[in-house]
């Protein structure tokens, strides 16, 4: 392991290889920052420009772009409460209300330092554990896919607030969106309408933008926009209560973020409400989430980062892509000449190892790039909003034309954009929609493979350990609560009646002395 360490710091500190690794994670940062570009269309976009490098150093600088948008993606979903990727959904729901509060800094801040935990967690755990848990990996096929799409929904609950009708019923929404388009494993169009552009679904890009940047547009419209925030550049630095608070949620969010990310198809976005859906559970500040709580920022970043890395688990070790860009990346490898499997770290160690540890370097200059200017983005919030608002527009609706070429994107912001803004009106929970979007076409992919499986019954599911497991986790995850809750109801006189008891033993001493 020493050796391979060696042999990648050697490859990854050329001077050519660190101004590509540079290059890459600020172009990252500036794609992540495009509502709608994305680091898979970055990717993509930038695969053509390497051709002349040497395949080391073009896989290190895509990997950078892909690992920097996660932070790009963080600034807009805290300023504007625009996501620039879809991982960073859910960093809206405390971070946009921390801008609010004044602390957008401290929410950039953690996203940044969480960011970076995680990625250093997970390269370590990468490095050391990528055969093992490749080989765990494929273990996992459709049933227990299942599983962890019906433990995804489960989270949901998480996300719906002071009412669990409306979360259901949100989430419900999302897997009804997520089923427009042709059936999987058929040939019928559901819900098209004629359509030809609704044959392949409707984008989550497109819902994303609509929901959360138009929404919010037409919202603060609608009830007169506030004040741009006025705060000192000090009170904008994270302060070390805030560390201490974002302590925990970090490290398990860079293991929820880490497990899911090896599981092939699972990906970041996952990752992250899962991370966020958890830590609401386990976290004292329950009732902060949703109204600014830097918990809700630092576990599901973790997690995005810490999956993102992950994702290389299975495409480096397997040939399998664990996401969307992973899958682009794969192919750059074959454009290079490469073939990824498990013989690629026998015959090409010099790049496999160069390109791990250009992770490690390149999350340090990220660090190094946004830790120090988190108060300076924060003051964009200083802009007045008469100002902000055409260019929050105008970037939504040129990030969801250049995902397709095709004006109809534009229509599905302009419609989802509505919807989000209705929403708002009636306080309905926007997350349970989004997990519902997302989780909608892997549920429903694994259930029709796990019903070809057990032969039209789901009975299967209990045939295997791992399902077993996972449906547990669930269970307790829905029953658990409400057995805390009761049980603290009854020990809640007891206590109360002991700390009677100990006060007026106290005032006694007291009186004696």
């Amino acid at each position: 392991m020493l050796d391979n360490l060696a042999l990648g710091f050697s490859t990854a500190f050329t001077p050519e290889n660190l101004l590509w690794c540079f290059i890459g994670v600020l172009l990252g940062t500036i794609i992540g920052l495009m509502p709608g570009l994305g680091s898979t269309t970055g990717v993509a976009i930038l695969i053509p420009l390497t051709l002349t490098l040497e395949p080391v150093t073009a896989l290190i600088m895509l990997a950078g772009i892909y690992y920097g948008a996660q932070y790009g993606g963080t600034i807009t979903s805290v300023l504007i409460s625009t996501p620039g990727e879809a991982a960073s959904v859910v960093t809206t729901l405390d971070g946009y209300q921390m801008a609010k509060n004044g602390k957008a800094g401290s929410a950039l801040a953690i996203s940044a330092i969480g960011s970076f935990v995680a990625a250093i967690i997970s390269l370590a755990l990468l490095m050391w554990l990528a055969p093992p848990l490749a080989d765990l990996a494929l273990n996992f096929g459709p049933v227990q896919n299942l599983a962890i799409m019906i433990l995804g929904l489960v989270i949901v609950v998480s996300f719906a607030g002071g009412s669990l009708s409306r979360g259901l019923m949100m989430a419900a929404a999302g897997l009804l969106i997520s089923t427009v388009g042709v059936a999987t494993g058929f040939s019928d169009a559901r819900f098209t309408f004629g359509s030809i552009n609704l044959l392949s679904g409707i984008p989550f890009i497109e819902v994303m933008i609509g929901l959360f940047a138009v929404g919010e547009v037409l919202h603060q419209i609608r009830r007169g926009a506030d004040a741009p925030i006025r705060t000192r550049f000090r009170d904008m630095v994270i302060s070390r209560g805030e560390l201490k608070r974002s302590a925990g949620p970090i490290l398990r969010g860079s293991g929820i973020g880490f497990v899911l990310g090896i599981l092939p198809g699972a990906g970041s976005t996952l990752a992250s409400f899962m991370a966020y859906g958890i830590e609401k559970r386990v976290s004292p500040r329950k009732a902060m989430f949703g109204k600014g709580a830097i918990e809700g920022v630092a576990a599901p970043e973790s997690a995005n980062n810490a999956a993102a890395n992950a994702n290389f688990v299975p495409t480096l070790a397997l040939g399998i892509p664990g996401g969307g860009t992973t899958a682009v990346l794969l192919g750059a490898f074959t454009v290079y000449g490469l073939q990824p499997g498990p013989r690629l770290f026998e015959t090409q160690p010099t790049l496999i190892w160069g390109l791990l540890v250009s992770f490690f370097i390149g999350n340090v200059m990220l660090l190094v790039l946004n830790l120090p200017l988190a108060p300076v983005f924060a003051q964009m919030l200083r802009i007045p909003y008469g100002y902000l608002y055409p260019i929050i527009l105008l970037t939504s609706f040129v990030g969801a034309y250049s995902v397709s070429n095709n004006m109809f994107s534009v229509v599905l912001v302009l419609i989802f954009g509505v919807v989000g803004w209705i929403m708002k009106e009636l306080d309905l929970p926007m997350a349970p929609l989004v997990l519902g979007l997302v989780l909608g076409p892997l549920f429903e992919k694994a259930l029709v493979q796990t019903s070809a499986i057990g032969q039209g019954s789901f009975l299967v599911l209990l045939e295997s350990p791992i399902s077993v497991g996972i449906l547990l986790f669930a269970a307790a995850l829905m029953v658990g609560p409400k057995i805390a809750g009761r049980f603290a109801v009854r020990r809640g006189p007891r206590v109360a009646a002991t700390d009677d008891a100990e006060t007026r033993d106290h005032a006694r001493e007291e009186a004696g002395r």
